[in-house]
């Protein structure tokens, strides 16, 4: 399961592609019937939520995995409120910016500046940071970023924040709802036609970009049984003709005297489907809507989008007895509720085989459940939302950090979104490399020592209130177990503890009585003099699992 040596030098020889590697696991989906306990929970939060904070692990304890699951899969909170200027531009009458007023939401304002909208990209990149950190008790927040992913579009390349928000806003509305409703708004998103050249499409020149990627990338895959054909790229081309983007409304329009009105023939393994060239105004959401009819009537729109979901929040490895046990079922739910999300979310999540021992503790996070993750569990404290500038200032930090390691939020490498969800063989273990796990470790250093100041506010781990909330916290065995609990996926051995213990918390002496005479003393007198003491033993203490192997995993 490469749970330890996946941060080695000396890695086991991978497999080739093309070879399935049997995990023995052989659970599907029937659903869970096994124990309950902080252990489930807190795996169940990790997949589905950025961190397992322990006043979720505590708050889901009183209700059943089900019930669980079901909250997590339903939010009430309402949406984040939207970006706002928070970037230094002048709002004197005659500069670029003067519309919008500092606090005030720029995501309705119509302005091609290019300066103005390099702003606005990094204004929504610290927002959607904002947004993970402050996340609701549910899915929303993962679920949002997996889609973002799924549809790998560069906002650098873009060009436009407005657009990147527009589309992000549009999936947050689509991600727990119709799959097939998501793929046609997406279509015809403004910034989708823009990156893919959509709006440049006209019948005597179909651009083939984005035909390709809605078959190849967005909804059937490369897998062995989709077999549709470079013809069938064409054709669909051609049916895509005709949508524009237009620049002094930021909306999208069908110009059909730009649409290509001939049919359009395709593959047997669309069943030599013709679809009917039309004209008119509404000939381009009718012959949209005779394409995801014919894609979304084959067997492999399911499968490719369970295996994506698999791969994002269970595991990358998709041997025999999976594809079969859990991807099969799964796609058929998914196909028997007409492509809802929510249905085939709720049979995995609620399943034997997420909960399988052999799925927990195998997963390396990626930056933002290192960064964003590590911050929530550790109850890392923020001003006030309405404290914008000092907000913004923080998730802009918290944001570079994640782009130092990886992750540059909606600006992957490519239209195929970032590799680790999609390159064989490594998979996740593409997050970590010679570059980025110093700077991971140099993170969680950073938070446990200094912290980060704006406008004299900082944001760092307290380690001593964090403890406070721990069931024995006097007892130095008892903290240490409760600690690993929730930041840890992998048990630490006896022996391993116990010499943690003595050396960090005890100081190397040798009787527990040393840690929890110190910390009696800070709680029955709380000087400066006696929070150094358990504080610096705390900070070293946890700096030391920061920094081990294990950490890196979910």
């Amino acid at each position: 399961m490469d749970r330890r040596d996946f941060l080695t030098a000396n890695r086991r020889k991978k497999p080739a592609a093309s070879e399935q590697v049997s995990r023995n696991i052989t659970s599907g989906i029937n659903p869970y019937s096994g124990q309950w306990t902080e252990n489930e929970i807190v795996h169940l939060l990790k997949r589905t939520m950025f961190g397992a904070k322990k006043g979720d692990v505590d708050y889901f304890k009183t209700r059943s995995m089900s019930q669980a699951v079901d909250e997590l899969l339903n939010p009430t909170a309402p949406q984040p409120i939207p970006p706002i200027k928070e970037y230094a531009t002048s709002t004197q009458p005659g500069t670029p910016d003067a519309n919008i007023t500092m606090g005030a939401t720029w995501v309705n304002d119509i302005n091609n500046d290019g300066t103005v909208q390099s702003q606005r990209r990094a204004s929504y990149k610290k927002w959607w940071t904002g947004a993970m950190i402050n996340q609701d008790r549910s899915i929303r927040e993962k679920l949002v970023f997996f889609w973002v992913d799924h549809f790998g579009n560069e906002v650098s390349d873009v060009g436009y924040g407005n657009w990147a928000y527009k589309q992000h806003d549009l999936i947050r509305q689509y991600s727990f709802g119709n799959f097939k409703q998501l793929i046609d708004v997406i279509t015809k998103d403004v910034q989708m036609l823009r990156y893919l050249n959509g709006y440049l499409s006209v019948a005597s020149a179909p651009d083939e970009n984005y035909a390709r990627e809605l078959m190849e990338l967005f909804t059937l895959g490369k897998g062995p049984d989709s077999k549709y054909t470079e013809t069938d790229v064409k054709e669909a081309a051609k049916l895509l003709t005709g949508w524009q983007v237009n620049t002094t409304t930021y909306t999208s329009t069908f110009n059909s005297g730009r649409h290509s009105s001939v049919n359009k023939t395709f593959s047997s393994f669309f069943n030599n489907t013709v679809i009917t060239g039309r004209t008119g105004a509404t000939a381009g959401q009718l012959e949209l809507n005779d394409l995801l009819n014919m894609i979304f009537a084959t067997q492999e729109v399911a499968k490719f989008i369970v295996r994506k979901f698999y791969r994002f929040f269970v595991y990358y490895t998709i041997d025999p007895a999976t594809e079969a046990n859990v991807i099969t079922p799964l796609a058929d739910i998914f196909r028997s509720n007409n492509y809802d999300i929510r249905p085939v979310l709720t049979a995995l999540f609620k399943s034997e085989h997420f909960f399988d021992v052999l799925n927990q503790n195998c997963y390396i996070k990626n930056p933002a459940d290192h960064v964003i993750g590590s911050l929530r569990e550790m109850n890392a404290a923020f001003p006030a939302l309405t404290d914008w500038d000092t907000n913004y200032g923080m998730w802009n930090y918290f944001y570079s950090i994640m782009v130092n390691t990886g992750l540059n939020l909606h600006d992957p490498p490519n239209v195929a979104g970032m590799p680790a969800y999609y390159q064989e063989p490594l998979f996740h273990e593409i997050w970590i490399n010679s570059d980025s796990l110093p700077k991971r470790n140099q993170f969680t250093d950073t938070m446990a020592n200094n912290g980060y100041t704006r406008n004299n506010i900082r944001v760092v781990f307290y380690f001593v209130s964090y403890v406070q909330e721990l069931n024995n916290p006097g007892n130095p065995s008892d903290l240490i177990d409760d600690a690993l609990k929730y930041i840890f996926r992998n048990q630490l051995s006896y022996e391993s503890k116990k010499t943690i213990k003595t050396q960090i918390l005890l100081s190397n002496q040798q009787w527990d009585y040393y840690w929890t005479n110190a910390w009696t003393a800070y709680i029955a007198s709380p000087t400066t003099a006696n929070f150094n003491i358990v504080n610096n033993r705390l900070k070293s203490l946890f700096q030391y699992f920061f920094n081990l192997a294990e950490y890196q995993l979910s």
